[in-house]
């Protein structure tokens, strides 16, 4: 699981991106019903490796990952993302609950805190708070995030640091949209990591299809090297 992936990486770079991973906040969900102060929306993915800022925590393997996202029209959400991963100690499920409020026109704006659970080895939970603002130029959109987890038990009673970039740009007349991000991580859970990933989806029939290539400076025992990530997704 994430906990053990990190003390992994602790025993290999002296401590303790953006693929296929971690929850989406509001602005980021499938399609939303828009009659009504308030809206559900979800979806369900399959990937090929679950990987959270470069570093997969399936251990390579499948995983199944469904979401569920309550809005109000102010900008409120309250949501739950999940999904399973490495066996660590019995424990194979990550589930993360999320709440923040979202906005915003030319300029979006998402604040959020998520709180990740690992039901079984509680003293591996934690939260986080995240911050994201995002825009348009042309036919790319762009966006930043920062997430800050405070000291605390699950992180190891230290503190850490995650400033995340990202840009898709669909092409014209097709279904398909290419992805690129780029991440820096330091404090609990990282030591000057860097992720990176290149991508493309493809809409077809209702599912969105698609394939990126990840990668990290850092070896994580082998769960943060290069590597190649399928994943089918629907969203209501």
């Amino acid at each position: 699981m994430r906990k053990s992936v990190f003390k992994l990486a602790a025993a290999c770079v002296a401590l303790g991106s953006i693929s296929a991973a971690a929850p989406a906040f509001a602005q980021e969900e499938a399609a939303e019903e828009a009659e009504g102060p308030i809206t559900v929306s979800g979806g369900i993915a399959v990937v090929s490796d679950y990987r959270f800022r470069g570093v997969s925590l399936s251990d390579k393997d499948f995983a199944v990952q469904p979401t569920i996202t309550i809005s109000h029209e102010s900008g409120l959400y309250l949501g739950a993302w999940g999904s399973n991963i490495a066996d660590n100690a019995g424990d194979d499920l990550e589930l993360d609950i999320y709440a923040g409020f979202a906005g915003g026109d030319a300029v979006t704006y998402d604040l959020g805190v998520t709180y990740y659970i690992y039901p079984g080895v509680s003293a591996f939970n934690y939260a986080e708070i995240i911050g994201k603002v995002g825009t348009t130029v042309g036919p790319a959109t762009i966006g930043a995030m920062l997430a800050y987890a405070p000291s605390q038990d699950g992180t190891g009673n230290t503190d850490n640091v995650y400033i995340g970039t990202n840009a898709s740009i669909g092409i014209p007349d097709t279904p398909l949209t290419f992805t690129g991000s780029v991440g820096y991580e330091d404090g609990a859970f990282g030591n000057d990591k860097i992720d990176w990933s290149l991508g493309v989806t493809a809409e077809v029939k209702g599912f969105t299809l698609g394939a990126s290539y990840v990668d990290t400076n850092r070896f994580v025992g082998g769960l943060g090297k290069a590597g190649a990530v399928f994943s089918i997704s629907y969203g209501f």
